[in-house]
């Protein structure tokens, strides 16, 4: 079985944590991964998009010139789409781009992605931050430490809602904190590498055990 290394503030090894990628989900199915994925963004989208119609745009409905007999193509209002400054002829709507999938659905793409930073060796494991009080400066110290490159983009995973370790790291460029319970698909493959505190690996392996006992059991009693 894999063993990670536990790291501390300073980067050194403090211990090491048994977890192989089977641990969070049986095979990785890149599919599932990309629909959740796209999903995720889909409903990041404002859909605040629009544009006008000719009957929205100002102007005069009048028509141009008389039908026959000038030598022009036959014309109605300046208002049509063909003219210049006219409205739109298929002129975009706002729209609502959301939608869900299955819930379980996304909790088996959770685990995937983790599987899959796990299986690519970009899991690093910390015990503790023990930040005390809000400091970026910390925060940069500690990443330092443990190999970070600026820029590079990274999410760090604490095992609740952190205030401490949120506030110290919000201004670094990349960096980005999300309580384990929050973590999704999009957040776990669009960063880089996941730093996760030992409590938090504990809670997500914990997690992934129970899902994979309750799946389990509708099949036992089938």
């Amino acid at each position: 079985m894999p063993k990670l290394n536990i790291l501390d503030r300073k980067g050194k090894k403090v211990g090491t944590y048994n977890v192989e990628p089977t641990d969070f989900a049986v095979r990785i199915n890149k599919q599932l991964l990309h629909d959740a994925v796209v999903m995720y963004e889909a409903n990041l989208r404002q859909g605040s998009h629009q544009t006008k119609s000719r009957g929205m745009v100002s102007g005069s409905t009048k028509k141009m010139y008389r039908q026959k007999g000038t030598g022009n193509a036959r014309a109605g209002s300046k208002r049509s789409g063909i003219r210049r400054g006219g409205g739109h002829i298929h002129r975009v709507h706002v729209r609502d781009y959301s939608y869900r999938l299955p819930r379980k659905a996304l909790q088996i793409a959770t685990r995937m992605a983790l599987a899959a930073k796990v299986r690519d060796d970009e899991l690093i494991v910390i015990d503790d931050f023990s930040i005390t009080e809000p400091r970026t400066k910390d925060m940069v110290a500690i990443l330092k430490h443990l190999d970070h490159k600026h820029g590079d983009s990274l999410l760090v995973a604490t095992e609740k809602h952190d205030v401490n370790v949120f506030r110290s790291a919000r201004n670094i460029a990349g960096v980005s904190v999300s309580p384990a319970a929050d973590l999704n698909a999009l957040s776990v493959l669009s960063s880089r590498k996941l730093l996760v505190t030992k409590a938090a690996l504990d809670a997500l392996v914990e997690s992934a055990k129970k899902n994979k006992r309750e799946a389990a059991e509708p099949a036992s009693k089938a």
